[in-house]
């Protein structure tokens, strides 16, 4: 039942990510931690790996809908960022190791309310703003130090980081919603590495290989999941999906970690 549990939950939350150009992180957290009941730490472990395999199978499922060549025609907005979101993924991992586990839970509670505000409110925000006309060394100045929030959140929640990339490519660099999607994905494939292999080197990490089976089975669902979400793009709209999406997640955010 518990496998079972994995896959079903892993395949509905890869639809969810694979349509938006997130690993699903966001919504697998508060699962593993509500509904598998693993610790804060450990379930942060169990996100950054099913997130790796989400995001990798996301982004080559996507490619049908949003070209190889249009990601490459940015990759000077990917490398800003990834500039950045390295670092901070980084140095993410010295501060998730050293926080005790109610001061983790409070983080990661913050961190959710804020992605389903910002879900909620994303059209409101960003859909018709253009990106400031700011000089190109300012703009590649900001957009190092999102990416240094960015992998900063990533490796120190267990999140592909995508919920904050995407609103940077669309309000600092006017990208289209569909290609920050593939660019997010492109983005947090290396950004989530950087994070699992400074883990690995401590206690908690310990998890990934007791709880081996239960992780194959979340991740095979999450590309079954993906493969989904990521062909439905074509015909739903983004804004009504981000929309019932932050309500999920202010829902699970209040309701998972208030009670902790």
């Amino acid at each position: 039942m518990r496998l079972l549990s994995s896959f079903s939950i892993g395949a509905l939350i890869g639809v969810l990510g694979g349509l938006i150009g997130l690993g699903g992180a966001e919504f697998r957290l508060p699962v593993l931690v509500g509904v598998f009941k693993f610790k804060t730490i450990h379930a942060i472990m169990i996100n950054l790996v099913v997130s790796l395999v989400t995001v990798c199978f996301s982004f080559l499922f996507r490619s049908s809908i949003v070209p190889y060549s249009q990601v490459w025609g940015q990759t000077p907005v990917i490398l800003n960022l990834l500039a950045g979101s390295l670092l901070g993924s980084y140095a993410g991992v010295h501060f998730a190791t050293r926080l005790n586990e109610k001061s983790l839970n409070r983080l990661v509670m913050v961190f959710l309310v804020s992605l389903g505000l910002m879900l909620v409110f994303h059209g409101v925000l960003f859909d018709n703003i253009t990106s400031f006309s700011l000089h190109p060394l300012t703009r590649a100045i900001l957009g190092a130090l999102a990416g240094v929030v960015i992998g900063m959140f990533s490796s120190m929640l267990g999140v592909a980081g995508g919920e904050l990339i995407i609103p940077t490519l669309l309000f600092l660099f006017a990208v289209d919603i569909k290609l920050a999607g593939s660019l997010s994905l492109a983005i947090s494939i290396p950004t989530i590495i950087i994070g699992l292999t400074r883990y690995k080197t401590h206690e908690p990490f310990k998890v990934v290989r007791q709880e081996a089976k239960f992780i194959a089975v979340m991740a095979a669902g999450s590309i079954v999941g993906s493969f989904a979400g990521s062909h439905l793009l074509r015909g739903i709209s983004g804004e009504v999906v981000k929309t019932f999406l932050g309500f999920i997640l202010l829902t699970s955010a209040v309701k998972l970690f208030y009670s902790k």
